[in-house]
């Protein structure tokens, strides 16, 4: 085994700031939509695809970056990810209308994707020689995606206040050239492989995801029992089918189906799908009852949440490693779902007439708290069980179940709020109500993942414990 990188923390450094602003381009726009909708024309309804654009595109190539980085390299996916990204946030930034802010998130989510798997290959190539280094490395890394998440709501803040709202965008481009340039003298290198890409699956799984998040969104404007609504629904489930059966026949698939039979895999990926299906709705919501119904304007409405930031800081970097070291992945995993749920159940008795002291600040606490404690366990889990020379599959299949969860979870919870008034702009009991009925769903996600984790993770501590040295 070679030597460990003498740079191997500065290093991580970069990694964490990529896994940082690919979930802050998740939340940055979170502020902005008002003024987003505004300027460019966007209904109530389908404003949740400037979100959905990037999350789609983001979630449905993720196995593609795994693959690609296995295939030609971590370092080389990870700089072609940079270069993309700063691309997609020019387009979204200049964009003078519907359909080209959306292609410019869309092209932002293809950066992502290459850049999310191939970051985290790069981790366990610089950590993955100490297990005390790999648990706090993790820590760091992991901390990195729901503190993105969080902070860009308040970088949302100020940009949109103080400056305008394409600067959302334009925030990537220098942080982009930063670490163009940063890549090659901290990264390691591995040596491309030879193998073909799954062009079929790519473009199936694609698809299959986007035409059921298409098909949520829209079915309160159209109707549940539309016809629209079940053909577009009814094509999703035959694209994803199709996948999985283009994966089980190839010899060379985008994703093989039997790295599921590793111990612990499968539910730990499951965990965290239903763990971005609770936390994104919840964040996009509170921030609409902030502006839309509290009244808060964009800097006010990104400070509420700098709260929540430090919490989940704290939790992920000091409480999290600790109490698996102690209880064990299983435990801290359920018991983040639980607190997760409580802290957004009880978001959900928000009243029109509410304050951010009474109505928020505890609630969102606890829903951080909890997000902290059962991020890190199962993403260690998840991606401690492949085998090494599969960690771009397993980096892409992990960071794809959560941004998928992210998608579909948003997708569903706006169509429950739409349902319950969310969509009644100026009526302040109806909005009110929406995103509390929205909160009570998140909260729902959230219990089903706590219920799935405490039935199907093993006991046995599959993240090693940081040690106190």
């Amino acid at each position: 085994m070679s030597a460990p990188s003498p740079r191997r923390w500065t290093a991580l450094a970069l990694i964490a700031l990529a896994q940082f602003i690919v979930i802050m381009d998740t939340s940055i726009i979170g502020v902005a939509l008002p003024r987003i909708q505004e300027d460019l024309g966007f209904s109530q309804e389908n404003l949740s695809w400037v979100f959905n654009a990037y999350v789609v595109a983001f979630g449905g190539l993720l196995l593609l970056g795994g693959r690609l980085s296995d295939l030609f390299g971590a370092r080389r996916l990870f700089g072609a990810g940079w270069i993309i990204l700063l691309a997609g946030s020019l387009i979204a930034g200049v964009a003078p209308e519907v359909w080209v802010e959306l292609t410019g998130r869309a092209v932002q989510g293809v950066g992502a994707a290459l850049i999310a798997p191939s970051a985290l290959t790069l981790l366990m190539m610089l950590f993955g020689h100490n297990p005390g280094e790999l648990t706090r490395a993790l820590a760091l890394y992991g901390a990195a995606a729901p503190a993105g998440g969080t902070a860009g709501v308040f970088l949302g803040g100020v940009i949109t206040e103080y400056l305008s709202w394409p600067w959302v965008f334009y925030i990537n481009i220098p942080i982009a050239l930063v670490a163009l340039l940063a890549t090659g003298p901290l990264m390691p290198a591995a040596q491309a492989r030879r193998g073909s890409i799954d062009v079929l699956g790519t473009l199936t799984v694609t698809l299959g995801l986007g035409a059921a998040v298409f098909a949520i969104v829209r079915a309160p404007e159209v109707g549940w029992g539309s016809a629209q609504t079940w053909i577009v629904l009814a094509a999703a489930v035959a694209l994803l089918a199709a996948f999985v059966a283009i994966q089980a026949r190839r010899r060379e698939p985008l994703m093989r189906l039997s790295i599921f039979r590793a111990p612990d895999l499968s539910a730990a990926n499951l965990t965290q799908l239903l763990l971005g299906g609770a936390w994104i709705p919840m964040w996009f919501f509170l921030n609409l009852y902030l502006q839309q119904v509290l009244g808060y304007s964009a800097f006010p409405s990104g400070a509420a949440l700098l709260p929540m930031t430090v919490l989940i800081m704290i939790g992920m970097i000091v409480l999290a490693p600790r109490a698996i070291g102690r209880l064990g992945p299983k435990a801290v995993t359920v018991t983040g779902l639980v607190l997760l749920a409580a802290g957004m159940a009880w978001l959900s008795l928000v009243s029109p007439d509410g304050s951010f002291a009474v109505d928020v600040l505890p609630a969102s606490l606890v829903a951080a708290l909890g997000m902290s404690l059962a991020f890190i366990p199962s993403l260690g889990t998840a991606i401690s069980a492949a085998r090494p020379e599969e960690g771009g599959l397993a980096s892409g299949i992990v960071n794809t179940s959560y941004q998928v969860g992210s998608a579909l979870g948003l997708a569903a919870m706006t169509a429950v709020a739409a349902a319950n008034g969310s969509d009644q702009l100026g009526d302040l009991p109806a909005l009110t109500s929406g995103f509390s009925s929205a909160f009570v769903g998140a909260a729902g996600i959230a219990l089903a993942g706590a219920l799935l984790a405490a039935a199907t993770l093993r006991g046995r501590a599959a993240v090693p414990a940081a040690s106190d040295g």
